[in-house]
């Protein structure tokens, strides 16, 4: 039984890799999925340390992501509205990428996309810049965009070793 969570946990957590780089919530996925198995399935499979590791690199991940996206537009002089344009452009161009181009590709390529577009209507419209000035902070967010998800990317990795390690460990 112990070698079947485990392989679960490892398929899950290849899973919450694939999410995570079309920008869904995989490190949550793999942390959720180690919690059931604890409290549901078998206790001692995985300790509360290596729960905790796990969701640990979840927040900070969040974090990482969270700050890459704003610095990225920041860096590049942008606005609070831009930046707000660059997120809501970020789902918008996910969803849409997501039908245009194949799924995965799509995906990350709308997001990046939909980043730049929504930081330079957002600029342009909202916060009263040149079209130069919100051009430059439209790349900005397009590639802290793809820096955040990136380095998110590598914090799910990390969860799903630690946790697929942990649970063939045992």
């Amino acid at each position: 039984m112990p070698y079947t969570a485990a392989s679960i946990l490892l398929v899950v957590s290849l899973a919450g890799i694939a999410l995570t780089v079309v920008t869904l919530p995989g490190a949550w996925l793999i942390c959720g999925a180690a919690i059931l198995i604890k409290m549901l399935w078998i206790p001692d499979l995985l300790s509360w340390w290596t729960i905790g590791v796990a969701v640990g690199l979840a927040i900070v991940g969040e974090i990482v992501e969270l700050a890459a996206s704003s610095f990225g537009a920041a860096k590049a002089g942008g606005s609070k509205r831009g930046a707000i344009g660059a997120l809501v452009g970020t789902l918008a161009g996910a969803i849409i990428g997501s039908f245009i181009l194949f799924f995965p590709i799509g995906t990350i390529v709308g997001a990046v996309a939909g980043a730049a577009a929504g930081s330079l209507v957002a600029e342009r419209a909202w916060a009263g810049r040149t079209w130069a000035e919100s051009a430059k902070a439209s790349q900005g967010a397009a590639v802290g965009r793809l820096a955040a998800t990136v380095m998110k990317t590598g914090f799910t990795v990390a969860i799903g070793l630690v946790v697929s390690i942990a649970g063939f460990m045992k």
